[in-house]
């Protein structure tokens, strides 16, 4: 008994290799809340067209030190991705909780947008965004989570990628609408497929503040990126904004992931 006794007190000093799971509440940092939001293209880097590298994915996602995390171009059991649960397994890897919102069926599977959290997830919601012209199903997602002692809402998009804007446009003024009446904090991030001074991102600002507004780094491509399409936008959020940063990730994706962080304390 002895023995066990100081086995166990070796185990709690850390001075073994026993492996101790934390509490994910118990890890968060109480005074900052850190954001991310990525496009992982289904997990395949882009200089390896036949190759599907989670584990690509989840060191970006764990080097962040993210607390919230937007996903967009997630798959689940397809077969182009070797019939993985990419969200599932994203959150093993990260030690997240999370959630998967399928927008199409696509190659045996599903594909669409997740959403990781170091926080318990609440209230979990996927609503369809409209189109004008016929193209590629669209979905807005959020959750409610409970941070700096405030609940809000994390949202994760991805508007639609053709050439006209008519469905961006239209999918924004949507999402715009959702929101109108919200008086508590929302987050929204996302692959907005969208350029500062477009239409879509004009209508964004009239309700949201975007983390960053004038040189913003590019997200795309992901050498040399000359494009910014990926966002943060704000409502409701009086939390100082410490940081915003894109990424400087040029394997694992073709887009860059972009970061910010915010003075929950205050």
């Amino acid at each position: 008994m002895k023995y066990l006794k100081l086995a166990t007190l070796i185990c709690l000093l850390g001075l073994s290799g026993c492996a101790v799971k934390k509490n994910n509440a118990q890890s968060l940092n109480l005074t900052g809340l850190k954001i991310l939001c990525y496009n992982i293209h289904h997990a395949n880097p882009p200089s390896k067209p036949d190759v599907i590298d989670i584990d690509a994915i989840a060191r970006v996602i764990n080097n962040s030190k993210a607390d919230l995390v937007a996903l967009q171009e997630v798959d689940k059991n397809t077969k182009r991705s070797g019939h993985i649960d990419e969200a599932k397994l994203l959150a093993e890897k990260t030690g997240m909780n999370y959630r998967f919102f399928k927008a199409i069926d696509h190659d045996g599977g599903e594909y669409g947008l997740a959403i990781l959290s170091r926080y318990a997830l609440d209230e979990a919601k996927h609503l369809p965004l409209p189109q004008q012209t016929e193209a590629e199903k669209r979905i807005l997602a959020y959750v409610k989570v409970k941070a700096g002692g405030q609940e809000l809402i994390f949202a994760n998009t991805h508007l639609d990628a053709t050439r006209s804007h008519e469905n961006r446009n239209l999918q924004m003024k949507y999402i715009l609408d959702h929101f109108k009446d919200v008086t508590q904090p929302v987050i929204l991030s996302g692959d907005l497929n969208s350029v500062a001074g477009s239409e879509a991102i004009n209508l964004l600002d009239q309700q949201f503040k975007r983390t960053c507004i004038d040189n913003c780094p590019g997200t795309i491509p992901v050498i040399n990126p000359k494009r910014t399409i990926d966002f943060i936008a704000t409502k409701n959020v009086k939390w100082p904004l410490l940081e915003y940063q894109v990424i400087d990730e040029t394997y694992a994706s073709d887009h860059r992931p972009i970061a910010v962080s915010f003075n929950i304390s205050e």
